[in-house]
């Protein structure tokens, strides 16, 4: 929650909103920061597009790339970012997709495999990450602070 809080105070003094649409985080980011006085200051919305059909029909993500890629891609989340960035009108835009598990993985989707993407002064970026098979909760948990953490890296 600290570092919630400090991005909070990060936003408000760039007088800067923040959006999310979350997969695997299933709304995880938004509770967080709303549980936080004046988060109504810098939290614009969040939709948690948690189907593959929700990602189409919401978030605009071609129904080719989560055929071709899969919703947890490098692909999906860029498409999810760059849709939620037009749909917010925030200036710091964040995507999260990915498998919190304990089932659902594969050799090459494992389980805690997770994709961020962070859209901040124009500029889309998408991170990779594979947090340790622990339980769903610690990989969402784990996924929320990466967002965060990398948040505070961005804003300066």
């Amino acid at each position: 929650m600290v570092k919630f809080r400090k991005l909070i105070q990060k936003l408000k003094k760039k007088k800067l909103k923040i959006s999310f649409a979350e997969s695997c985080t299933g709304g995880l980011l938004a509770q967080s920061i709303t549980s936080i006085n004046g988060a109504s200051k810098v939290f614009n919305l969040s939709v948690v597009t948690y189907s593959n059909d929700s990602k189409s029909s919401i978030l605009k993500v071609p129904k080719k790339i989560i055929n071709k890629f899969g919703a947890v891609s490098e692909e999906c989340c860029l498409s999810m970012l760059k849709n939620l960035t037009k749909i917010s009108k925030s200036k710091v835009n964040v995507s999260v997709t990915g498998i919190a598990g304990p089932k659902g993985g594969s050799k090459l989707k494992p389980v805690g495999l997770v994709f961020i993407g962070i859209n901040y002064k124009g500029k889309n970026n998408v991170y990779k990450y594979l947090f340790p098979n622990k339980s769903r909760r610690t990989i969402q948990k784990a996924s929320a602070k990466a967002v965060v953490d990398n948040l505070l890296n961005f804003i300066k």
